[in-house]
């Protein structure tokens, strides 16, 4: 079987080059089940990097301290490393400090989180709270495998608030990019519950609809919309300011695990174990593309016998223009959307999970091993229109352009509809 289409030649695409590796954690574990990192996330302002190395431990390292390890790799001589044992001492002043969080129980789902003054908690008659969430405040919230929330202070490594209310894993956490510290958990108890931190954490609204696990969530760049994903062939939309559900998008053949928005809200992008990520118009609903990792392509009655090509990851790159997935034939891919084919690969093992730094420069990708690998991403130029489309599309909807008086060319380009 083919990891290719036929169109595509292996020879010319682009080997991405590995810039680190953030070793897995070694006895008394050894080889145990448990060590495996779940998620990796990047801190909204590039300070922070953090990743589950497995057994209930999650790694706070400074993202400039990475790219200082890593500087080697980055020069193109070799790959850097990061140290099992590194730190980086305690907190002085604004120093960024390196922290290893004993979670109490295996960690699935990772955020991070800051507060903008100005968006006020959406509970009213409430004088006094606990915590007072400052601007300058950055938070962690980790997804327990009993079920429960607990959100970090990332610049001490102390432990501010423990959320409980679900039943099973949280496999998934998002919060809102507004600043407001509205959080979202996806479960396996069917469930996605919103959390509002300015509120101390109290549970907001409780949004149901997914038939079995839920595995993934994620924020439109405004906020406004919310995708899940989960054991089911579709793709939910919710209305974040109403808690209602917009629609479900239909297409894909088997249990959908991760999606993500693009930078300007204007795509969706969403794996599957049918062997595919689907590109999405989430505001119409309707499917744009499709990106295979088996060809040819399963049919849908066998679309979930291929499980050596299943999709385990999709994340969007803050250029618009890339897409990565991490899939069980043992590639990473980052795909350009204007080829419509993978632009660099990578050999990955056993890999669960991806995202780009919020430059957009490096992929972080997890492996069942407990293991992180860097590499950089493709370097290029965003074109004028490319950069004109996202500004418009930040504010503008599909339905909005779609009544633009502008010539087809120009409004399938502006709907992405030549991709």
């Amino acid at each position: 079987m083919a990891s290719f289409p036929d169109f595509v030649n292996e020879n010319e695409i682009a080997k991405a080059k590995l810039i680190g590796e953030l070793p897995a954690p070694v006895a008394p574990f050894d080889q145990k089940s448990g060590r495996e990192t779940w998620t990796v996330a990047f801190a909204p302002d590039g300070s922070y990097f953090a990743w589950s190395q497995g057994y209930r431990i999650v790694r706070l390292i400074p993202w400039s301290k990475c790219l200082k390890s890593f500087s080697v790799g980055l020069n193109g001589v070799g790959p850097g490393r990061i140290s099992r044992k590194s730190s980086v001492g305690q907190l002085q002043g604004s120093v960024p400090c390196e922290h290893t969080i004993d979670c109490g129980d295996i960690v699935w789902g990772l955020a991070f989180g800051s507060s903008v003054p100005e968006k006020q908690s959406r509970c009213v008659n409430v004088e006094w709270h606990r915590f007072k969430f400052g601007q300058d405040q950055l938070l962690l919230a980790t997804g327990l495998n009993n079920g429960r929330i607990k959100i970090w202070d990332v610049y001490t490594g102390k432990l501010l608030l423990n959320l409980l209310d679900h039943t099973d894993i949280v496999r998934d956490l998002a919060f809102a990019p507004d600043g407001s510290l509205m959080l979202v958990s996806a479960s396996r108890d069917r469930t996605l519950r919103v959390w509002d931190l300015k509120d101390d954490g109290n549970m907001v609204k409780v949004l149901r609809g997914h038939q079995n696990w839920v595995y993934c969530c994620a924020f439109s760049p405004d906020s406004s919309v919310l995708c899940s994903v989960g054991a089911g062939k579709a793709v939910f939309l919710w209305d974040m300011d109403k808690y209602s559900l917009i629609r479900k998008l239909e297409g894909h053949h088997n249990d959908v695990v991760s999606c993500d928005f693009s930078p300007d809200g204007a795509l969706l992008a969403t794996a599957s174990y049918d062997t595919r990520v689907t590109v999405w118009d989430p505001h119409l609903g309707t499917m744009l593309l499709e990106l295979g990792h088996l060809f040819p392509p399963p049919s849908p009655i066998f679309a979930g016998g291929a499980n050596d090509r299943w999709v385990r990851s999709v994340a969007f790159c803050h250029d618009g223009l890339h897409i990565a997935s991490i899939a069980d034939d043992r590639l990473m891919r980052i795909w350009s959307l204007e080829e419509k084919s993978p632009q660099a690969v990578a050999q990955l093992s056993s890999g669960l999970c991806c995202a780009f730094s919020t430059d957009g420069n490096v992929l972080a990708a997890g492996s069942r091993d407990g293991s992180v690998r860097l590499w950089a991403s493709p370097r290029s130029v965003a074109s004028l229109q490319h950069l004109s489309r996202v500004a418009l599309r930040r504010v503008t909807s599909t339905q909005q352009v779609q009544r633009l008086p502008i010539p087809p060319p120009l409004l399938a380009y502006l709907t992405y509809r030549t991709v």
